[in-house]
């Protein structure tokens, strides 16, 4: 068989070196923000039941239409690659019955999705996001404490431009009325509207804000908005919502286009975009899913939450990587008598890792000088240069050196560490 090249697949990547290390230093950041605030970490499967998609996020969506990646396994049942994290979350809080603990149940996560769909910059088939989510509250204050979380995080991580847009989608019953009324205007315009359009106005017409479609949008310019038709009690919660938002000092622009791709978002839904990503802005978004949980099987439940995506967030960003702490002993072989010298060598290793030291290994073969010139590299403090029964303990800043039993080196490394 001829060998051949195989490359990572069409919307994938791999994440290597000083990007690692960028997103060890933004997880690191997230976690510290969202523990603090009371938040607990969560990971769900990649794999979850196709139905928790369908029932959860909504057939008529894109994601469940177009974009998700599914599978049959060996008993023929029907498994997706997660494409978003708050159904999956809402499935765990009732599977694992999370509403007997003290409410709200406030849970974070950093994981990786999945859609199909075109990729472009900061926007792949596998993607990750870093989300939120808060259940059991239907407090305003909910929504607010979430949207500021969100807003410090993007503000901590550098990215530039930012921009948050809020609106409010009501109660399921206030938009249902409005769809019907949203229906009418756009049977009124079909001829403007896109063909995708056109054949989701029974099933979904509020997507019909979303198009890029040049008629579409000059027709959706003068097409009702929600956010005017929405009951008393949802629009005195949006007014405490935004309330709040000014009494923290964040600035907020109410977009009554703002729908969101997701069936399961009640009342207040956001946005935050960066203009320093051109035209795909996104950033971040979220909102209020009172009705989810009970439809996935549980009690009734609020919740609201939050998910950003962190390839968007290192594109906007300035999320340097992680320092990474350099090596305080680097074990060196002398020439001569590589197997004897290796084992040493590697009893050494052991020891010092015991001891807690940092510690690398010569692992190439290289010359004595060569090893030196990579310990340097690496910027160890201590070179050890393991000999017959003996090994030289060189100080890589001082300078100085001394011959040692190999035994002995840990407690002098250790010793003079202690100095500094």
């Amino acid at each position: 068989m001829s060998a051949r090249k195989i490359k990572a697949p069409r919307g994938t990547f791999d994440v290597l070196g000083e990007q690692a290390e960028a997103r060890t230093n933004l997880e690191a950041r997230a976690r510290a923000l969202l523990e603090d605030a009371g938040y607990e970490r969560i990971e769900t499967p990649a794999l979850e039941a196709t139905e928790l998609f369908k029932l959860g996020v909504g057939e008529s969506t894109d994601i469940v239409r177009k974009e998700m990646f599914t599978l049959q396994d060996g008993a023929g049942r029907s498994l997706t690659l997660r494409p978003e994290g708050t159904a999956p979350i809402c499935r765990a809080y009732v599977e694992h019955g999370m509403h007997k603990r003290r409410q709200p149940v406030k849970l974070w996560y950093l994981s990786s999705f999945f859609r199909h769909e075109r990729a472009q910059a900061g926007r792949f088939r596998q993607f990750w996001q870093v989300g939120a989510e808060a259940l059991g509250s239907d407090d305003p204050a909910v929504d607010a404490e979430s949207i500021v979380l969100l807003a410090a995080l993007l503000s901590e991580l550098g990215v530039k431009a930012v921009r948050l847009r809020l609106s409010s989608l009501g109660s399921p019953d206030s938009r249902g009325e409005y769809r019907e009324r949203l229906k009418a205007y756009l049977r009124g315009h079909e001829a403007d509207l896109s063909e995708d359009v056109r054949s989701r106005i029974e099933l979904n017409p509020l997507r019909a804000f979303d198009s890029e479609h040049p008629g579409t949008r000059r027709t959706m310019q003068r097409a009702p908005r929600l956010l005017e038709h929405i009951g008393s009690e949802d629009a005195e919660h949006f007014a405490h919502v935004c309330e709040l938002l000014s009494e923290a000092n964040l600035a907020y622009e109410v977009d009554s286009a703002l729908v969101r791709g997701l069936d399961y978002y009640t009342r207040t839904v956001f946005e935050f975009t960066s203009d320093a990503l051109g035209a795909q802005s996104g950033v971040a978004g979220g909102g209020r899913y009172d009705g989810l949980v009970e439809r996935l099987g549980g009690p009734p439940t609020p919740g609201m939450g939050w998910a950003a995506g962190v390839e968007r967030i290192l594109l906007a960003g300035d999320v340097q990587p992680a320092a990474v702490s350099p090596p305080e002993l680097f074990v060196a072989l002398a020439d001569g008598q590589r197997a004897r010298r290796r084992r040493a060598g590697f009893a050494l290793l052991g020891a010092a890792r015991s001891a807690g030291l940092r510690v690398q290994m010569e692992l190439a073969g290289r010359s004595l000088k060569r090893q030196l010139g990579h310990a340097d590299t690496l910027g160890a403090r201590y070179v050890a240069i393991v000999e017959n029964g003996e090994t030289v303990l060189r100080d890589m800043q001082q300078g100085g050196q001394e011959r040692l039993a190999t035994d002995a080196v840990v407690h002098a490394v250790l010793r003079g560490l202690r100095t500094l």
